[in-house]
């Protein structure tokens, strides 16, 4: 196999389409025809002498020789981006492509402001910012797919570097005429016989109140699922049922769903004080501008650190 024959614009697109699972979305996210990804695609499996793609209808899904091409070509650009940032030192400003992958309870509350602090200084860098659950984030940054992520340390962190980032505080937050509105703190296992107003059943913070619950030989109400915290509001305002939810998050929007409806009561539980993470494959491997990221995002916590200004990994 001629591997050395192999080109970066390939190698970059093959990527895309492993990632966007279609040539169509693949190809216009790089901003190239789709008939120029396909001829790129079938190009490499000659070069490489196997089939790289599985087609259906729905899409494409990398075969066996796809997912190692994969693999190879993401430490292939991984460590170019890395050598682009080494070298951006000895030019006039930073420079770079950071891809993070974050959970929705940190995208809704600091997250914004912290980066929009690191570009302006930054102006030559790029984010690419995505949200998924703690889980996804995690399973993101072990396998390459993203450089760093942000999520909740209840998901397992064994296979990447994790970093303490903040603090945020799970609350129960009801209707004022709720019957549990008077209270001045609750405990997990007093909200179990209401119906709940749930968020991302598939998230980490949905897991661990089943189990939570299971562990009483209860289960969760939940009367209705939705996808953000302004809709938690909402439902908790229209009496659908209580929410377990970040402090933080919620506070934000209960103020345009007519707060004044809304009670956020104290959990006493242990796991109530949460703690969200960033997490790497490893610090030292990242280019320089996204250590300089995951500093800057860490810079805020002041539980950890280095003596050397790195963060310490938990």
């Amino acid at each position: 196999m001629a591997l050395w024959r192999i080109d970066l614009v390939s190698l970059r697109l093959f990527v895309a389409v492993c990632e966007e699972s279609s040539i169509a979305r693949a190809a216009e996210r790089e901003f190239i025809a789709p008939s120029a990804v396909s001829k790129r695609i079938n190009d490499l499996e000659s070069l490489v002498g196997s089939a790289l793609l599985q087609r259906h209808k729905w899409g494409v899904r990398a075969t066996p020789a796809g997912e190692a091409l994969l693999h190879h070509a993401r430490n292939v650009l991984r460590s170019l981006e890395k050598m682009q940032g080494d070298l951006s030192e000895y030019t006039s400003g930073v420079r770079g492509h950071i891809r993070i992958f974050a959970n929705v309870s940190s995208i809704v509350e600091t997250l914004p402001d912290e980066l929009g602090a690191f570009l302006r200084r930054h102006e030559g860098v790029k984010v690419d910012l995505e949200e998924h659950t703690s889980a996804q984030v995690v399973r993101g940054v072990a396998d390459g797919a993203t450089d760093i992520g942000i999520c909740w340390d209840a998901v397992d962190t064994r296979d990447v570097e994790v970093f303490p980032y903040r603090l945020d505080r799970i609350v129960a937050v009801l209707h004022r005429d709720h019957p549990l509105a008077g209270a001045a703190q609750l405990a997990f296992i007093e909200t179990l016989d209401f119906d709940q107003i749930g968020v991302h059943p598939d998230s980490a913070m949905y897991a661990v109140f089943r189990r939570l619950a299971a562990e009483q030989g209860k289960t969760v109400k939940f009367r209705i699922h939705v996808s953000t915290f302004e809709a938690v509001c909402r439902m908790v305002r229209a009496q659908l049922g209580l929410a377990i939810a970040p402090k933080e998050a919620v506070g934000i929007y209960s103020q345009v769903t007519n707060g004044e409806a809304l009670r956020m009561v104290p959990l006493t539980d242990s796991w109530a004080d949460r703690r969200l993470v960033v997490c790497v494959r490893r610090y030292d491997a990242l280019p320089v501008v996204s250590r300089m990221l995951v500093d800057h995002l860490c810079a805020r916590n002041v539980t950890g650190g280095n003596k050397d200004g790195t963060p310490e990994a938990s």
